[in-house]
């Protein structure tokens, strides 16, 4: 199963430190323009952070005219700068707001994974908001987190009745 950078809205305070980190080390300057990752304030849910989830199929390689997306056998998409022309055609067949114009170069930018470096995750100062895991294991993290806050719950409300 692929894995991915996963953002846990409860835990994201939206600092934008992750988008600093990954526009300084790809575009060696520290402007969230030229982030791979985004940060997105979404009420009355909270913030979170997106960037590329790696889709089996993914449908930004599928429309792009030119050819100039391709997915390698990590699953990581990899833009071809020389064949990009910038017609957005692969921002608009991406489901998740994952890809961005590149403001200066006018070709699309998408996470790389900064080859396993990971250095939005590493530089996140709040416990597990990023993580880099598959689905299965957010989802179990997940649901695990939902039985003990349930509990948690209920042994309130029981302690508060007695």
């Amino acid at each position: 199963m692929r894995k991915l950078i996963v953002c846990d809205p409860d835990r994201c305070v939206g600092c934008q430190i992750c988008e600093f980190v990954c526009s300084t080390a790809k575009e060696k300057s520290i402007d969230s323009s030229l982030s791979r990752i985004h940060t997105v304030n979404y009420e009355p849910l909270g913030n979170i952070a997106l960037s590329c989830v790696f889709c089996e199929k993914p449908a930004c390689v599928a429309a792009c005219p030119r050819k100039a997306l391709h997915q390698n056998e990590k699953g990581v998409i990899q833009v071809d700068e020389t064949k990009c022309n910038g017609c957005g055609w692969c921002i608009r067949a991406c489901d998740f707001g994952a890809i961005t114009m590149h403001p200066i170069k006018n070709v699309v930018s998408i996470c790389d994974l900064c080859d396993g470096e990971l250095k939005c995750v590493k530089s996140c100062p709040f416990e597990d908001a990023l993580i880099y895991s598959d689905l299965e294991e957010v989802a179990h993290k997940l649901r695990r987190r939902s039985v003990v806050k349930l509990l948690q719950e209920f042994v309130g409300k029981t302690q508060g009745s007695a």
